[in-house]
């Protein structure tokens, strides 16, 4: 048999819309989305469109109505007509609230393109981005947890995307103009993707180096075994580095030298628009600075958020979805210990409700005789939690963020608490599957193989959920 009839007869056998193995990865990459489509349920496709359409149709209202000021986006194409004709960037001042730019140079060079563009066309061009991004961030979520099937995930795409706008984090990132979007399908993409990939760690590099926070994804890396891979996070975050220091010398010699260390540029802590452990330590105390408190308090949950992140990724054997457990419990150690995380950095809600909406999946498919409701109530409440807006409702504005009282607290500060409770239940999710395995807990002092052999494979008969 010639070659040209080999290709034929394995293109036939693969099915319409396959691409062969050796075709250029950028035809994979678009070929992929569109079979998936193909294979998707017709009939839940078309409702799920609908209810996409109808989902966006009533946002887009809601938006006209209360105002979208997109503050952040004015704010990031001023940095970036700033680096285009050389003046000072962190001297920028824009908005009527005086807003400066508080991202490293490497970031403000990025948004250099936007300079050149005008307002109302980046209006359009942000939202539309932005909620491709959104889908792109379901999808990825989904090959995190490993679900659901992959003939269901078109369907989940297209539902995320239009009822996604109506979580909090998204809402206000959309409203905002925010890149948090950005940065999640970076470190998503980076963290599906197979750990035998040498460019494993690029994506949270680059990601790290626009907004600092997502290094501590490569720390996991690093206490997981993935010594590799968090070296090309480590190197790629220099690189960035590297190009804000040769583009932008006295830029970059400000920001890491002053500027980063100034908290009073991005906002006020106490504020409930601050959704982390020092806000909640600086209302809770009624105290503008919670001083050495809330700094201890963050350094445990630091410490105890890596070690059950590392824990659950080694429990591999025994725990289905170690990954995307792993992911998700650094995901939200890192915006609760900053000092700083805007309710919009919650954004991170999208794979946790992913992972916990799997979580529900599995337990609604068991037998009946042990078939338990926990999963659900969790997911059901984390959802209403990320819905709620509570810290808009509570009064919030100058100093009664300082004066509330211990009933006003819980709506004030929703996501710190809804994060420490989903901290909590990955510890015992962890502790329950070991007993039930008879196993004995992991040490996790030191950065282990990855369930299997010592090359990191899976054990035999399992994938992880970034090969999915």
């Amino acid at each position: 048999m010639t070659t040209v009839q080999q290709d034929s007869r394995a293109a036939a056998q693969a099915g319409p819309g396959s691409v062969p193995s050796d075709a250029p990865a950028w035809r994979r990459w678009v070929a992929e989305p569109i079979r998936a489509v193909r294979e998707a349920p017709r009939e839940r496709m078309r409702q799920a469109l609908k209810i996409a359409a109808v989902s966006l149709l009533a946002y887009a209202v809601v938006r006209h109505f209360i105002g979208t000021s997109m503050v952040d986006m004015i704010v990031y194409r001023a940095e970036g007509g700033v680096v285009a004709h050389g003046h000072d960037l962190y001297a920028l001042r824009v908005t009527k609230w005086n807003l400066p730019a508080t991202y490293p140079p490497f970031a403000a060079m990025l948004f250099t393109p936007t300079a050149y563009l005008p307002v109302p066309f980046l209006r359009v061009a942000v939202t539309a981005g932005n909620l491709a991004l959104l889908g792109l961030a379901a999808l990825l979520s989904f090959r995190l947890a490993g679900w659901p099937r992959r003939e269901l995930r078109p369907v989940g795409v297209v539902l995320v995307a239009g009822l996604g706008v109506w979580l909090e984090p998204i809402f206000t990132t959309l409203r905002y103009g925010q890149i948090n979007l950005i940065l999640l399908c970076l470190v998503l993409w980076d963290l599906t993707t197979p750990d035998h990939r040498r460019s494993k760690g690029i994506g949270i590099g680059i990601a790290a180096g626009m907004k600092l926070t997502p290094g501590l994804f490569a720390v996991y890396l690093l206490l997981t075994g993935r010594i590799r891979a968090a070296v090309v996070s480590g190197l790629t975050f220099l690189g960035t580095f590297l190009i804000g220091a040769l583009v932008l010398p006295s830029a970059t010699w400000g920001f890491w030298t002053k500027y980063l260390y100034d908290s009073s540029r991005v906002g006020k802590t106490e504020i409930v628009d601050n959704q982390s452990l020092r806000g909640v330590a600086a209302r809770f105390l009624h105290h503008a600075n919670p001083g050495l408190p809330a700094t201890a308090v963050a350094a445990l949950v630091a410490v105890a958020g890596l070690a059950i992140a590392v824990a659950a990724h080694r429990s591999g054997r025994r725990l289905p979805r170690f990954e995307a457990w792993g992911v998700c419990v650094t995901a939200v150690t890192a915006v609760l210990i900053s000092p700083i995380s805007w309710t919009h950095h919650w954004i991170w809600c999208v794979p946790v409700l992913v992972l916990l909406a799997a979580e529900a999946d599995h337990e609604r498919t068991r037998p009946a005789a042990v078939r338990r409701r926990r999963w659900r109530v969790v997911f059901w409440m984390t959802l209403a939690g990320f819905c709620s807006f509570s810290m808009w409702l509570v009064p919030h504005k100058g100093i009664t963020n300082l004066q509330m009282n211990l009933f006003k607290q819980v709506p004030a500060g929703m996501y710190p608490w809804i994060g420490l409770c989903f901290l909590v239940v990955a510890a015992l999710r962890v502790r329950s599957r070991r007993r039930v395995a008879g196993q004995s807990p992991v040490p996790l002092g030191v950065p282990g193989q990855r369930p299997g052999g010592q090359d990191g494979s899976a054990p035999a008969g399992q994938r992880t959920p970034a090969a999915r």
